[in-house]
C-alpha cells in the first residue's frame, strides 16, 4: 500500500520540490497517514515538513489526549510541531457562527499562523476520497449548486489535498502495513450528525452498487468545477464592466443567463444566499416600481434601473401578547401567528404541527419575542435543558435568524422555539384543553429552516 499511496500523491501535482508543507493533523487515522507518507518520503519528494494540531477544546480530556499524541509522535523524528488551543464556543457566540463553523474558522487562522511561522507556503489537509463523496451528498441533500456538488477542490489558495484520490481503505492498510498508530474521535461514532448518518448508512448502500462510487463522484466533481469555473470568470468580467461599487443596471443584468445572473447576485451579497433569495432578487428586477428585497445581510434596491445593495443589521422588531381568536403577522421574518383555544386531538396531523400547550400549564400571559439572554428550554423528547444561544448555535444560525427566529413565552418562561420544539412542560394528552398557536411563513423567502443553497 505504501507504493500505491506515494503513486497517488505524485499523479495529484500537488507535491513539487522545494515546498515547505505543513501538515495539518487531527491525529486520526487520515492525517497520520498524510503526514508520515509525507515526512517519509521528503527526500524522494524534495520537501520539507511540519507539523499542526489545533485543539479545539471540545471534548474535554479526549482533545487534550489528542493533542498529546500527535507531539509524542512528532518528537521522536524530530518533526516541527506547532500547536494552540482555542474557545471556540465563546467565538461562536461572539460572532454568530455555529459551533462547526466556529472551530473551522479558528483552525485554518491558526493553520496560516503556523504555516507563516515554520515558513511553510502550502498547508496539506488529510481529505480523503469517501470524505469528498460524503461532502457531495451532504451539499446534494441541502440542495446545493455547482460549487457544492464539485465536492472538495484538491487545492485552494495555499491549501492542498494530496489524498483526494486515495480511499479509506486504503488508508487503513497504510497504517497497518507501517505500525502508524492514530487515535479516534468518538463523536465520528455517533449518528446524531448528518455527516456521520452518510457515512455510516449511506455510503456503504452506494458502494454496494458501485465499489468505485468515491472515484466516480470525484470525476463527476472535476467537470462541475470546470463547468463552474467557466460561469464564475463570465459573472466577474460582468461585475468589473458594470459594477460602480454601489450599484449594477437592470437592464443589463437581466440580459444574462440565470447561469450568469445568479453567481452576479451572490458574488455581490455579503452573505451566502439560498436558492429562493436569489429567486426573489431576480423577480424583482422585473418589476417596474421602486421595490426591495431583504437577504441576509442586505436589502437589494430597485429603482430608476438600478440594483443597489445596501448592507444593514436588522433588530428583533416583535414582542406580542398572543390572544386566542387573533391573527398576527410579523414583516420582518414573514410569518403569520394564529391562536385559538381547543381540545388536543386523539391523532395529530403528521403534515401541521402547530404549538400546543395544556392550558393549566400555562402561567400568565403568552407572548412571542425574540430570544432573550438567559432563556433556557427542555425540549419534549429531548431529556435535558438546553439554552436558546447553545440551540442556535448548533443549528449554525447566522445574527440575521437569531434575531428574527420566534420564541413563545410565558411568565415561568419558554414554552416553545420556532423550528426546534415546544418545552416538555404543558405537553398535552388527547382531550385536554389547549392553547394552539401556529405560526406559517407567509413568504418562503424569509423561512428561518430551508436546506435550500
Amino acid at each position: 500500500m505504501t507504493k500505491t499511496i506515494i503513486d497517488a500523491v505524485t499523479r495529484s501535482n500537488l507535491i513539487r520540490p522545494g515546498m515547505k508543507i505543513l501538515c495539518a493533523v487531527s491525529g486520526g487515522a487520515d492525517s497520520m497517514c498524510l503526514l508520515h507518507v509525507l515526512f517519509e518520503n521528503r527526500e524522494q519528494f524534495g520537501i520539507s515538513v511540519a507539523a499542526a494540531h489545533y485543539n479545539h477544546a471540545l471534548r474535554g480530556e479526549e482533545s487534550e489526549r489528542d493533542c498529546r499524541f500527535v507531539s509524542s509522535f512528532c518528537r521522536d523524528p524530530e518533526i516541527p510541531f506547532y500547536t494552540e488551543t482555542g474557545d471556540v464556543e465563546a467565538y461562536a457566540e461572539a460572532h454568530s457562527l455555529g459551533i462547526e463553523e466556529a472551530a473551522r474558522v479558528l483552525r485554518y487562522a491558526f493553520l496560516n499562523r503556523a504555516a507563516e511561522s515554520a515558513g511553510c507556503s502550502v498547508i496539506a489537509t488529510a481529505h480523503n476520497l469517501e470524505d469528498n463523496a460524503e461532502t457531495v451528498l451532504f451539499h446534494l441533500l441541502r440542495g446545493g449548486g455547482a460549487e457544492g456538488l464539485a465536492g472538495i477542490p484538491p487545492a485552494r489558495d495555499n491549501l492542498i489535498r494530496p489524498l483526494l484520490a486515495v480511499s479509506r481503505q486504503t488508508i487503513e492498510a497504510y497504517l497497518a502495513e507501517n505500525e502508524i498508530p492514530y487515535v479516534t474521535d468518538s463523536t465520528n461514532l455517533s449518528d446524531a450528525y448528518t455527516r456521520n448518518r452518510i457515512r455510516h448508512q449511506v455510503m456503504p448502500v452506494l458502494a454496494s452498487m458501485n465499489p468505485r462510487f468515491g472515484e466516480a463522484v470525484l470525476r463527476s466533481g472535476e467537470l462541475l468545477r470546470q463547468d463552474d469555473a467557466c460561469l464564475v470568470a463570465q459573472a466577474n468580467a460582468f461585475i468589473e464592466q458594470f459594477y460602480d461599487g454601489f450599484s449594477l443596471p437592470v437592464k443589463e443584468l437581466l440580459a444574462l443567463h440565470r447561469a450568469i445572473s445568479s453567481r452576479v447576485i451572490r458574488r455581490l451579497s455579503p452573505k451566502p444566499l439560498t436558492k429562493m433569495h436569489v429567486d426573489a432578487v431576480l423577480g424583482a428586477l422585473r418589476s417596474t416600481e421602486r421595490t426591495f428585497v431583504d437577504v441576509p445581510g442586505a436589502r437589494i434596491l430597485v429603482e430608476q434601473g438600478r440594483i443597489t445593495w445596501k448592507e444593514e443589521t436588522p433588530t428583533a422588531i416583535f414582542d406580542i401578547e398572543l390572544i386566542p381568536g387573533e391573527t398576527v403577522e410579523l414583516s420582518e421574518p414573514g410569518l403569520r401567528i394564529e391562536t385559538k383555544i381547543s381540545v388536543y386531538p386523539e391523532k395529530v396531523n403528521g403534515l401541521f404541527k402547530p404549538f400546543c400547550f395544556k392550558c393549566d400549564q400555562i402561567y400568565g400571559r403568552v407572548f412571542l419575542t425574540a430570544r432573550r439572554a438567559g432563556d433556557e428550554i427542555r425540549l419534549r423528547g429531548r431529556g435535558c435543558t438546553k439554552s436558546v444561544r447553545k440551540l442556535f448555535m448548533e443549528a449554525g444560525l447566522n445574527n440575521r435568524e437569531r434575531l428574527l427566529t420566534p420564541v413563545l413565552r410565558d411568565d415561568r418562561g419558554v414554552l416553545a422555539v420556532y423550528g426546534f420544539g415546544e418545552a416538555e412542560r404543558g405537553a398535552p394528552q388527547a382531550g385536554d384543553r389547549i392553547l394552539q398557536i401556529s405560526i406559517v411563513p407567509v413568504n418562503p423567502l424569509y423561512s428561518m429552516f430551508s436546506n435550500d443553497d
